[in-house]
Order: C-alpha cells, then sequence, then structure tokens
C-alpha cells in the first residue's frame, strides 16, 4: 500500500513538475527569429500605413525584427491564406482589414481559410472611408449626391476591387440613397488616386491614407466621411450619418496569428501591440491618416468580430454581393 501511494506520488510529483516547467517556459516566450507582419494589401494603403507604424513599435520590444510582408490579391484572400497555413508558433501575424473576416466569409465562395483558421491578438484601429472628387465636381457632400442623381450613369468612382470593403461602402451608399453612379474597381490605391487627380476619374472612395494624400496635392477635394462622428482633426468635414443617419461604414483592422498560436505567445504579442498602439505619437501619426486607434484583449477582439459579423451579414445578403 505504501509502495503504491509512493508511486502515485511520484507521478503527481512528476506532473507537477512538469506542469510547472512548462507553464514557466510559456511565461518565458519570446521570438526566436524575426517576426512577420503579412499584409494582404500592396505597400502604401492605410492597412500597410497601420502596419509598418505597429512593426516599428514592438521590434524593440520582442527583441526581434518585425518585418511587413506584402501579399496582395483576391481580396486578401492570398495573404490570409499564407497566414492560415503557417506555422503556429508566434513568428507570423496577419494585420488584416475587415475585407479578410467580416466581408469575405459571407461574399466568398470556397475560400481556402476560415475565420477559425485565426487566433486574434488585437484590434488595432477602425478606419472610416473618405469621398475625394476632382475640381469640377461640386465640392459638398450634398451637392455631390444632387449630382450624382441628376446625371445617372455617368459619375465615376473608384474603389479596391469588387467585394472589398470600400466598394461594399460605397454599394450600401447607392442603396440606401438610391443612386446610379458608375463604379470602377482598382487593385490598389495608387491606380485610381492617379487617376483622379489626371481627371480621368470623378471620385474615389477610398482610406484616409490615401485620401488626405490627393487632397494636399490640392487636385482633389475630400467633402464626407462614412464614420458615425466627424474625426477629430478634422472637424469641417462632413458624414454622411448626419445627414442620412444610419448611413455609417466603417472597416477595422488587426493583429491576428494563426490558429493554435501558443496562448503564452498571443500574450506576448498582444502585450507589445497594446504598447504600440497607446504610443501618443503613433496614434497622432494614424490620426493624421484619418485612421483611430483601438486597442484591448484578444477576447476583446473576439467579441469585436463578432459583432461586426453580425451586422454586416444581413447587409451583404441583402446587396447580394458576391466575391
Amino acid at each position: 500500500m505504501m509502495q503504491g501511494m509512493t508511486r502515485r506520488g511520484l507521478a503527481a510529483m512528476a506532473l507537477g513538475a512538469a506542469g510547472a516547467t512548462q507553464a514557466q517556459a510559456q511565461a518565458q516566450w519570446s521570438p526566436s527569429r524575426p517576426v512577420n507582419i503579412v499584409v494582404p494589401f500592396p505597400p502604401g494603403g492605410s492597412t500597410d500605413v497601420t502596419a509598418r507604424l505597429v512593426a516599428d513599435r514592438i521590434a524593440p520590444l520582442l527583441g526581434q525584427n518585425v518585418v511587413i510582408d506584402n501579399r496582395p490579391g483576391a481580396q486578401t484572400v492570398i495573404g490570409a491564406e499564407a497566414v492560415a497555413r503557417a506555422a503556429p508558433d508566434g513568428h507570423t501575424m496577419l494585420m488584416s482589414s475587415g475585407t479578410t473576416l467580416t466581408i469575405n466569409p459571407v461574399i466568398g465562395r470556397n475560400l481556402p481559410y476560415k475565420p477559425q483558421d485565426f487566433a486574434p491578438i488585437i484590434h488595432v484601429a477602425t478606419l472610416p472611408f473618405c469621398i475625394a472628387v476632382k475640381p469640377g465636381i461640386p465640392d459638398t457632400l450634398e451637392g455631390f449626391i444632387a449630382h450624382v442623381r441628376a446625371n445617372p450613369g455617368k459619375v465615376s468612382w473608384g474603389h479596391n476591387g469588387r467585394g472589398s470593403f470600400n466598394h461594399i461602402a460605397g454599394e450600401l451608399i447607392r442603396d440606401r440613397l438610391q443612386l446610379d453612379w458608375n463604379d470602377v474597381g482598382y487593385r490598389g490605391d495608387a491606380h485610381q488616386m492617379n487617376d483622379l487627380m489626371a481627371g480621368t476619374l470623378d471620385s474615389i472612395l477610398v482610406g484616409g491614407a490615401t485620401g488626405l494624400q490627393v487632397a494636399r496635392s490640392g487636385r482633389a477635394k475630400i467633402i464626407g466621411w462614412t464614420g458615425e462622428t466627424r474625426l477629430p482633426n478634422l472637424p469641417d468635414q462632413p458624414t454622411f450619418h448626419e445627414t442620412w443617419p444610419g448611413l455609417v461604414a466603417v472597416t477595422w483592422f488587426g493583429l491576428l496569428a494563426p490558429a493554435r498560436t501558443p496562448a503564452a505567445a498571443i500574450s506576448r504579442l498582444n502585450a507589445a501591440a497594446a504598447i504600440a498602439v497607446a504610443d501618443a505619437s503613433l496614434r497622432q501619426s494614424l490620426l493624421d491618416q484619418g485612421i483611430l486607434t483601438a486597442g484591448g484583449s484578444p477576447a476583446d477582439f473576439q467579441a469585436f468580430l463578432t459583432r461586426e459579423q453580425e451586422r454586416w451579414t444581413p447587409i451583404l445578403q441583402r446587396l447580394k454581393i458576391e466575391l
């Protein structure tokens, strides 16, 4: 009897020691090589800008270089699939936008990934879209909408391709305001920005980083935003919501890892990213580009993702948009 108890005691002690060792290893998790942040868009857009600002600040906190890996294409599917299939070891993250996990799972068919393939790390920021127009187009929001209505099928607007979040935002505006406008899809922000400044495109509906860039050139003007409230640094620029209550379309940016990434790695990455997002200079840099920082825990981010899916799914089904 004593011998049996001793064996059980030794087994329990061994299990306890193993558990303590494992817990200690988790608590001390650190990346052992450079960390990649996959951005499923070309360089220069709002998602890319956000990722680079965050990467610069978390690198010293993690003690490793943080490399931006741009993998655009197929409305973020290429980049998202790469992360979903990456080793779940904490060395690969996705800087997702709402397109990837809010839009694509509803409108896409045979996607090579699903939301459960990712582990939320942190909600980095939210992004309203802005409408910018070329010279000669009415340069107030209400005046522009009246102009589109007076010229059915003749006023063009650019977006990042069918199924992108700014395309969805434009379709929501079209549906709500009963507009007949000519949408033109692009593979990224740069080409539509160039066409707007060249005068071959009447308007664009884009993220703030692009919209503000063309506005500062003096060859276009921002006339409104799709957020619920005005941006604090742009108090003179109205929102659709002010004139048409409830007409709000805001995308988001967030960091996610492959599913089954160890909890200790998720916790360490969240802690570093939370410090970055709270940094005053980063917050101001993003605000200057029309981006509002967020933050919170992985659980907070998961709850946010659930709310976004619940809000947008019926809208997308009503609009009958397919990827």
